[in-house]
C-alpha cells in the first residue's frame, strides 16, 4: 500500500538550536536598533538620482552644452525606449570625451549606462535602447578629458498602451 503523505519530524535539539538563536538575535538586535544614527527630519534626504548624479560628478558643476540626444519624446512602450546620442569634439590627445553616462530621473535604478571613449574612438557617439519606468527625464553627462562635464537633460512622456501616463 502506498503512502500518500510525507510527514517531516523536527528533533527536540532542533526546536531548541532555534529558539535559542530568535533569543539571542532578539536580545542584540534592540542593542543594534538603539545605536541607529538619528535622522533629523528637517534634512532632505538626496533622492537616488541625485545620489547617482554626485556620484558620477563628484563635487563638479556641470556646464549645458549642445549634446545630440535622439529619444521619442513620447515612448509608447518604456520597456524598450530607442536613443542616440552624438556629442561634438574634435577627439585628440588632449581634447576628447572621456565618457558618456545616461541617468533616469525616476527608475528605481537612475544609472541606466555608461560609455567611455579613448582619442582612438574616433567620435563620441553611441546607440542603444533602455528601460523606463514611467514619465521622466532623462539626463546625459558627458566627461570632457580635462576633469569638466556637459549635461543635458531631454524629458520623455511613457505612455502604457498609449493611454498616457
Amino acid at each position: 500500500m502506498k503512502r500518500l503523505h510525507h510527514m517531516s519530524v523536527v528533533a527536540r535539539r532542533d526546536v531548541l538550536v532555534g529558539a535559542g538563536a530568535a533569543a539571542m538575535l532578539m536580545a542584540f538586535g534592540r542593542n543594534v536598533l538603539a545605536q541607529a544614527p538619528k535622522v533629523d527630519p528637517a534634512t532632505p534626504v538626496p533622492s537616488l538620482f541625485e545620489q547617482a548624479l554626485e556620484e558620477i560628478l563628484g563635487g563638479a558643476k556641470p556646464l549645458t552644452a549642445k549634446v545630440s540626444l535622439e529619444i521619442p519624446e513620447i515612448a509608447e512602450n518604456g520597456n524598450t525606449v530607442p536613443y542616440a546620442i552624438a556629442i561634438d569634439s574634435p577627439m585628440t590627445e588632449t581634447d576628447y570625451i572621456k565618457a558618456i553616462h545616461v541617468l533616469s530621473t525616476v527608475n528605481p535604478l537612475p544609472h541606466v549606462a555608461s560609455f567611455g571613449f579613448t582619442p582612438l574612438s574616433g567620435r563620441a557617439s553611441v546607440a542603444s535602447r533602455m528601460r523606463l519606468s514611467k514619465t521622466q527625464d532623462v539626463v546625459i553627462l558627458a566627461e570632457l578629458s580635462g576633469g569638466k562635464f556637459i549635461i543635458s537633460r531631454r524629458t520623455v512622456k511613457v505612455t502604457i498602451g498609449g493611454c498616457g501616463g
